[in-house]
């Protein structure tokens, strides 16, 4: 599909880009706009519909996307709430779905959770039932809170004392799920945490352990360094259509967001 661009979510993974540490053939991976091409197969988006997903150098006037990466927008929400969802939210159903297995009733540690993806995590987690820590910086600690964390389940991301607050709440007993932008010995700190059969989701590029390590010295943990698009256009199809059913009922919110006009870019 062509899509005339309305908006587009800027993310740390441009940032990155733009610094050069994690390349990326272009600038712009999400958009919501108005459809102004389809090709002959696609039938479930038409032109003039308003759609948001993930596309391809997106801070433009237009881009194409692979039509499975795109989805309607529902009802009056706007093109810049619709920008702020694509890859945090895909991120954090992908983790903790279909890698983390995630069950109502476990504990999930969430680093840098008043992040994109760290606010769009809490809210599945939640959602999903499961009892939810977050680290952040402490000035950021209120966006926690705001969003349900109560200070036993709020630890910081700049040191290690989030371990023994995590342990404290938990009477020693760790978490099933670390979701973790962090790195060197947040990792390690965050190892010790995980309870028999834990899920360690390494979303962050700058420190990965790979699996001989973890099964050296974490013997029975399961450890998933991930990228987004390893799902495949058909799954994260899938997920827009499910997280945009959450949308449409209020389960879940899109997230804050500044905006700047796309002439300043």
């Amino acid at each position: 599909v062509r899509v005339r661009i309305e908006a587009a979510g800027v993310n740390f993974r441009d940032v990155l880009n733009a610094l050069g540490m994690v390349p990326i053939p272009w600038l712009g991976l999400e958009l919501a706009g108005t459809i102004e091409e389809v090709a002959p197969d696609v039938t479930h988006v038409a032109v003039g519909d308003r759609v948001f997903g993930i596309g391809q150098a997106t801070f433009a006037s237009s881009a194409i996307a692979d039509a499975r990466l795109v989805t309607p927008i529902v009802g009056d929400m706007s093109v810049e709430e619709a920008a702020t969802i694509p890859l945090v939210f895909l991120t954090a159903w992908y983790a903790l779905h279909d890698l983390g297995s995630m069950k109502a009733g476990e504990r999930v540690l969430i680093h840098a959770a008043a992040g994109g993806v760290g606010m769009a995590a809490v809210q599945l987690a939640q959602l999903h039932g499961a009892e939810v820590f977050g680290t952040a910086s402490a000035p950021k600690w209120d966006v926690l809170r705001e969003m349900g964390l109560d200070d036993a389940h709020i630890g910081s991301s700049r040191d290690l004392s989030f371990a023994d607050a995590v342990r404290a709440t938990t009477e020693q007993s760790g978490v099933d799920i670390v979701l973790n932008a962090l790195a060197r010995e947040f990792i390690d700190e965050s190892f010790s945490l995980l309870r028999e059969g834990g899920r360690f989701l390494e979303m962050g590029k700058t420190d990965v352990r790979g699996q001989d390590w973890v099964s050296e010295h974490h013997p029975g943990m399961f450890y998933a360094s991930f990228d987004l698009m390893e799902a495949g256009q058909d799954r994260i199809q899938e997920m827009l259509v499910s997280l945009s059913e959450l949308f449409a009922t209020g389960a879940i919110k899109p997230l804050p967001h500044l905006t700047f006009p796309m002439s300043q870019i």
